[in-house]
């Protein structure tokens, strides 16, 4: 039975929207579906941006980062997850990226799947050895559920070399 290629989604707007996810790989439409149905649909969003200049949406979107930045380094220092490396323009963004992924996958994983605490632990503990901000950048549009398998293939120049404790 072939994987579908057309997915209704309810946006957080409430609109429903059917998706053409065809030309997204078998394996990367739920994923995408799902971050669909966390958003608003387009044209919501367009009426929002539209409705606004672009002083505005410069600011919003400025707004927006600097919440996710510092939701991002309050889940850093309560989860001990160690400072990223790379260069400065992308560590920000890796942060960020880094606290979405693995946020999702808990919820994926242990709240919503069979995944025990125990288990979590491990998962978590693989994700502190990566430090490299390219590579959850690189992992941003990933599949939860996929986190583990991800930090298992992840290679030695991603990892820190030293013990950051």
């Amino acid at each position: 039975m072939a994987v579908k290629t057309r997915w209704a989604v309810t946006h957080s707007c409430g609109d429903e929207v059917e998706h053409d996810l065809s030309a997204r790989p078998a394996d990367k439409r739920a994923g995408y579906a799902r971050w669909l149905a966390g958003r608003d649909c387009t044209d919501c969003w367009r009426a929002q941006r539209d409705g606004n200049d672009a002083a505005d949406r410069a600011a919003w979107l400025q707004n927006k980062r600097a919440e996710e930045q510092q939701a991002a380094a309050s889940w850093a220092e309560q989860y001990r997850m160690p400072p990223l490396s790379g260069p400065e323009k992308i560590l920000a963004w890796g942060e960020r990226c880094r606290h979405q992924l693995v946020a999702a996958a808990y919820q994926v994983l242990v709240a919503e799947g069979s995944l025990s605490e125990e288990q979590w632990e491990g998962v978590e503990e693989q994700a502190r050895a990566v430090d490299r901000a390219g590579w959850w950048l690189d992992q941003r549009e990933a599949a939860p559920g996929d986190l583990p398998e991800l930090l298992a293939a992840a290679a030695d120049a991603d990892r820190s070399t030293e013990n950051p404790y």
